[in-house]
């Protein structure tokens, strides 16, 4: 028997900051499983920022969104049905297809996750990708060694908590993270350890990294380009590792941003920047799963999720996290918990 389901998918393209009618909520009927599938109820679903470049009709190293379609993102739901020796009914699994109530899976498209050693939320957050693109671009990317400077742009969100953290758990010697206000900063300090913090409002980016590291940084991470990729600049010690993440302050501007006006600074500096994709460290999540899940177990890595209740919501839910009202990994419950 066909299930009846509601999606979200995208009614215009943003021009700029997303609104409310760029979004549209519909319904469907999602057909029966065929042999080698499952259908999965979905239980909660993951936002993130790197959702709103797609949103745009250009190319990147995802498809963009379709006008009409339903949009698409990390999930984790309860399979219902299965014709696949793989799954079975009551299995939980992480699949790619969020924005929606019910979604219809190739077996072998899905990990099954162990509902026993983490909260299911924890897949989609400090467990999940953003986790693992923190541990990569620590580990792999810019390879922190013991008393580095580094320094974490947007550091509340759900891959700068987690930077930080492991930035520390791996002797860095002064970790400084970066956030939108007094509380986010606050926080960063006092639940998740770092040595400094600032507020990017309170004044020019360069100034106040200056004033939280005097004797410059060895690693950045970037989440968020522009000013504070500038600042990293400026601030770099020599044969400096940059890892950069994202581009935050971008993806909702109309025209290009302006370069940093200092790279010929990279030249003298030997700085090292490399852009860092998640998808190509997945042989990784096993390795990362064996490390990080017993410090988020024992309390020795911390996190916040900010957890909005309902498919209904979710647009809404998507627009606050751009705007910063969101802390931690941005998540949306589809079912109760």
């Amino acid at each position: 028997m066909s299930t009846r389901s509601r999606h979200v998918e995208l009614a215009a393209r943003p021009r700029g900051w997303p609104v409310a009618s760029d979004f549209r909520l519909a319904e469907t009927t999602v057909p029966e499983p065929a042999s080698g599938q499952a259908l999965v109820r979905n239980l909660v679903m993951s936002l993130d920022p790197g959702m709103r470049p797609r949103m745009n009709d250009v190319r990147s190293y995802l498809p963009p969104y379709q006008l009409g379609q339903p949009l698409d993102g990390e999930a984790i739901g309860e399979v219902v049905q299965s014709r696949s020796g793989l799954l079975r009914p009551g299995d939980i699994v992480l699949h790619r297809l969020g924005w929606r109530e019910h979604a219809l899976l190739d077996a072998g498209s899905v990990t099954r996750v162990d509902v026993g050693a983490a909260p299911v939320n924890a897949y989609l957050g400090v467990l999940g990708t953003a986790g693992l693109t923190a541990y990569v671009g620590l580990t792999e990317s810019a390879r922190v060694h013991p008393g580095d400077t580094v320094w974490i742009s947007a550091a509340s969100g759900a891959v700068g908590q987690v930077a930080g953290q492991l930035a520390r758990l791996r002797s860095a010697g002064r970790v400084i993270g970066s956030a939108g206000s007094a509380e986010k900063v606050s926080r960063l300090i006092d639940e998740l350890g770092f040595d400094a913090a600032f507020n990017y409002h309170d004044g020019r980016v360069r100034d106040l990294l200056a004033r939280a590291a005097p004797e410059g940084i060895d690693v950045y991470f970037d989440n968020v380009g522009g000013d504070h990729l500038e600042a990293a600049i400026a601030a770099a010690n020599v044969h400096a590792r940059f890892v950069i993440c994202g581009a935050m302050s971008a993806y909702n501007e109309l025209d290009p941003p302006a370069a940093p006006r200092n790279l010929g600074l990279v030249i003298g500096k030997r700085l090292t920047l490399q852009g860092l994709l998640v998808f190509d460290h997945l042989p990784l999540r096993d390795q990362f799963i064996a490390e990080v899940a017993p410090l988020v177990a024992t309390g020795a890595l911390r996190y916040r999720e900010s957890v909005i209740a309902g498919l209904d919501n979710a647009a809404a839910a998507f627009i606050q996290m751009l705007r910063g009202e969101t802390h931690g990994k941005t998540l949306v419950q589809l079912t109760p918990p």
